[in-house]
């Protein structure tokens, strides 16, 4: 009778098959939804066809865990650093990072970077940038990233501090995505004509939108350079494609990692989250920027004006090389003019 009573209270704990497989409804979800929106098939050459051959068997008998290792393997085909997809617990997960980051991810260090500095660097309320005034009068801007609508709100304070500064550094190495809203709201502080914006295209067709015009109480002219390395992403590379185009704007670092896929959220079909029948998430986008040169920013990135490379050995040292040829090249800009 004891043994008895034990076996039907472990009842509950015996694996019993699922009702659905929902493994291979995501699969077949995920599947359908690269193949129906994501723009770079047959740019990386992929046959999707093929990928579904490989990993349909294995979704079928994939069981607990080994889910996410064979969901997670499926991603990381694209070779996309915007990809994510969400686990049980809601943390988004990447499948894959470009190798750039992973080079120069060292390359940037903050506490080096105030070294450099005789005062604190001033901390925005959002904690998304931080700025101050270098030896020479020479503006220093660090960005970490352009989400919500933080820079639209503190950038005009930012740059009314650094006016009177004879150039600016940016600083967008180890920066994380954010919203094109907030690159228009930096970028367009440094225009004094309209600019043509880089190529949009959402689901194949060409969005037009109109010229970014310049903002602001004053437009800054003075020397800027804007700092990148192979872990700058996304935004960040839209914002030096764009600072780039500038009469004075000089780009010096490394070439950005390569992040060139986009979403909408003006549009339902332009969204890149997508619910998976789980309930899982993933996001998928939709559509890509160009550069002005024609070529994709996807795997491409944005090279830099002057190639300037710097490691974690450097910056274990204390040295920060990318920085301090900034400062010298704005001193002889400054001299030039």
């Amino acid at each position: 009778m004891i043994l008895a009573a034990l076996l039907s209270g472990c009842e509950s704990l015996i694996l019993k098959p699922a009702e659905t497989n929902l493994h291979k409804e995501d699969f077949e979800a995920v599947w359908s939804r690269i193949n129906d929106v994501y723009p770079f098939l047959d740019f990386k050459e992929l046959d999707w066809d093929s990928v579904y051959n490989i990993y349909a068997p294995r979704f079928e008998v994939a069981r607990g865990d080994e889910f996410y290792h064979v969901f997670h393997e499926l991603l990381a085909v694209l070779k996309d650093g915007h990809t994510w997809y969400t686990t049980n617990g809601g943390g988004k997960i990447y499948p894959f990072y470009p190798e750039r980051h992973f080079r120069d991810r060292h390359g940037y260090n903050p506490f080096v970077v105030r070294s450099y500095f005789e005062s604190e660097l001033i901390v925005t309320d959002s904690k998304v940038a931080e700025y101050g005034i270098l030896p020479g009068n020479i503006g220093y801007l660090f960005i970490s990233g352009f989400q919500e609508n933080y820079l639209i709100d503190e950038f005009p304070g930012i740059l009314d501090f650094l006016k009177e500064t004879d150039g600016l550094i940016m600083d967008i190495r180890q920066k994380q995505g954010g919203s094109y809203q907030n690159v228009e709201a930096v970028v367009t502080r440094f225009m004094s004509e309209p600019m043509e914006r880089p190529p949009i295209y959402l689901l194949g067709e060409f969005i037009d939108i109109p010229p970014f015009e310049p903002a602001g109480p004053f437009t800054y002219s003075n020397p800027v350079v804007v700092l990148i390395n192979g872990s700058t992403f996304s935004a960040g590379e839209l914002t030096t494609e764009i600072m780039k185009q500038l009469p004075q704007v000089t780009v010096i670092g490394d070439t950005t990692g390569g992040g060139g896929v986009v979403s909408s959220g003006g549009m339902p079909e332009h969204v890149g989250e997508f619910t998976l029948p789980s309930g899982k998430q993933i996001y998928i986008g939709t559509g890509y920027f160009e550069r002005y040169d024609g070529e994709m920013f996807e795997w491409n990135g944005v090279p830099p004006d002057i190639r300037i490379p710097q490691t974690g050995e450097e910056t274990d040292k204390g040295m920060d090389k990318q920085l301090e040829f900034a400062m010298d090249w704005i001193k002889q800009e400054t001299i030039s003019l």
